[in-house]
């Protein structure tokens, strides 16, 4: 079968990677993809296509020219764009949650909305239209930490930790006023700041059975120890081992569950990836969001521990039978990703910097460098073309030794302005 992954990112490249190992696949065509999806080698079934992610109608005519059987969205633009609808319409088969349900992702006050009704335990929230009315209720309100959020999608940047109410005002004032996130801030949510370690958990839904994957740890703020502002995610590992077995059905029976019934009783029928970002209280887990596609770093070490033929994991999904599945099999060893950034980011930041050392961080045992922003140049040299560059992945018997090989990997990379966290996974063993 042909298939076709849509997106750009380290994300899109592990699902490629992870779908051209399946037996059933004759060709994997990434759209627009990256240097790593372009340079994948040793028979690869992965080929790039110079279409962007967002060109829906061009999406579809490669898709029926090419008779892809299969399509697989990875980021959430084109998901809460309608993608997904587009192709069904044209009777093409394509997995991730129609317009109505990316909602879920694109809407925080929606998601708020569906978790209120679902009894889904969640940080207390307001929202507002206006940025005086939210500036008018942070200055009479109780003087407390706050997170203030752009009700639509900001590329994981529209998030702000705040400590104060005067934080709280600027943040809003950067949202609403300056439209630093565009049209994200059309709506402002602002919520309680919760605390305690942050886990992703993912699952795979048909709108009746879930099936949950293994459970990763982001982080999410740009330097060690959590410090710094908020990025789209500096680095991951699974299993998250602040994670048991008992914590994982509870997140099923209180989180997912309820969850996807209060969209189906909403009228919202939801297929695809749910990624709960989750909060570990003192009081209980918390959901801080949902996306509605694979996690960008989670996806990259969920993806390498997988040992079950996801093709089969997608159509099962498309296909409503879910249930028939069998379980899924994992590796049993610990999968780190660490993530290497251009200076700078996640403000402004340089491209087109020439990147060394990807060959011999190829060679080390149990690696496999992701590419997220990554292009060719004239040259044909892989250069820098995005904030976020790399997910160095590395499997380990232990979240010791996985880290080791993955910042092994790491320091035989280079380029002008790289950088990364020099502390991915260490939550494991606090």
């Amino acid at each position: 079968m042909n298939t076709l992954v849509i997106g750009s990112g380290g994300r899109e490249h592990a699902i490629a990677w992870k779908m051209s190992q399946s037996p059933r696949v004759k060709k994997v065509f990434v759209a627009p993809g990256n240097a790593g999806t372009a340079l994948e080698r040793d028979g690869s079934k992965i080929e790039n296509v110079p279409i962007s992610e967002n060109d829906i109608a061009a999406l579809i005519s490669f898709a029926r020219q090419n008779k892809v059987t299969l399509t697989v969205v990875g980021p959430e633009k084109p998901l809460c764009a309608g993608i997904i609808d587009a192709f069904e319409a044209e009777r093409l088969r394509i997995f991730g949650p129609n317009k109505n349900a990316a909602r879920l992702e694109g809407s925080k006050i929606f998601c708020k909305e569906i978790l209120r009704r679902g009894n889904v335990p969640t940080g207390n929230s307001h929202s507002f239209d206006f940025a005086n009315r939210a500036i008018e209720y942070l200055e009479n309100g109780i003087e407390m930490p706050l997170v203030v959020k752009a009700d639509g999608l900001a590329a994981g940047k529209g998030v702000i930790v705040c400590d104060n109410r005067e934080e709280a005002i600027a943040a809003v004032r950067l949202i609403a006023v300056e439209r630093s996130f565009g049209d994200a801030g059309n709506k402002i949510l602002i919520e309680e700041r919760l605390d305690g370690p942050e886990v992703s958990v993912l699952a795979i839904t048909d709108g009746s059975t879930i099936v949950r994957l293994a459970p990763a740890q982001d982080h999410k703020a740009a330097y060690d120890g959590d410090k710094g502002p908020n990025t789209g995610g500096m680095g991951a590992y699974s299993p998250a081992l602040v994670f048991d077995d008992k914590m994982s059905e509870q997140i099923t029976s209180r989180v997912l569950v309820p969850t996807l019934h209060s969209l189906r009783t909403s009228g919202v029928n939801f297929k695809g990836v749910m990624y709960a970002g989750l909060m570990m209280t003192k009081q209980g887990p918390r959901v801080l969001e949902y996306n509605v596609r694979f996690g960008d770093p989670e996806c990259q070490p969920i993806l390498m521990r997988l040992k079950t033929d996801i093709v089969d994991v997608f159509e099962a999904a498309i296909d409503n039978r879910l249930d028939k599945l069998p379980p899924l099999e994992w590796d049993t060893r610990t999968a780190v990703c660490v993530v290497m950034a251009s200076r700078g980011y996640p403000g402004d930041y340089e491209k087109g910097k020439p990147i060394t050392g990807l060959d011999a961080a190829a060679k080390i045992e149990d690696v496999k460098v992701f590419h997220a922003g990554t292009t060719m140049n004239a040259s044909n040299e892989v250069v820098t073309n995005g904030g976020r560059v790399l997910g160095v992945t590395a499997l380990g018997e232990n979240p010791s030794e996985a880290k080791n090989t993955a910042y092994k990997a790491v320091k035989c990379i280079r380029w002008d302005g790289a950088w990364c966290r020099k502390d991915i996974s260490d939550k494991s063993v606090q």
